[in-house]
């Protein structure tokens, strides 16, 4: 409940903010990612001082990453394609939404549940490096030449 509500909260602000120019999609996406990546790891100590910690941080980066990447594929999709764009973008996330748990527990099976944790933590921070790579690129390619 925590994590839904952190969610709820930060989910309109994001959207608000990348409107006014605030924040990019690739900062609030990093920034959504390493989020996450931090509440997974807060996930891996015992009680509620990992507990809530976890649901919180997991909450806030979810939160920034939902609408801003929704926003992204809407701006660039062919409007006769936003309808079915959209619809593969939340069987993505469906499937996520699954498969997290699912890494967690594979992971956990064969070793324990912190290294699922772990391993989930990891990928979702690696996940945040192609974002800044593509962002740096963009604006190498953008600055004018000597």
């Amino acid at each position: 409940s925590v994590l839904a509500l952190t969610a709820a909260l930060v989910q309109p602000r994001a959207g608000r903010a990348l409107d006014s120019g605030t924040i990019t999609t690739a900062s609030g996406l990093r920034s959504g990612l390493l989020l996450t990546g931090a509440g997974l790891g807060f996930a891996m100590l015992p009680g509620l001082f990992g507990l809530l910690p976890a649901a919180v941080l997991i909450g806030a980066g979810t939160g920034l990453i939902t609408p801003l990447g929704f926003a992204a594929l809407a701006a660039a999709t062919a409007p006769e394609r936003v309808g079915q764009t959209m619809g593969a973008a939340e069987l993505g996330r469906e499937l996520g939404d699954a498969g997290g748990p699912l890494l967690v527990a594979g992971v956990a099976a064969l070793t324990t549940l912190t290294c699922g944790f772990a391993a989930l933590a990891a990928l979702t921070v690696i996940a945040s490096f192609p974002i800044t790579r593509r962002r740096e690129t963009a604006q190498e390619n953008s600055e004018p030449g000597p």
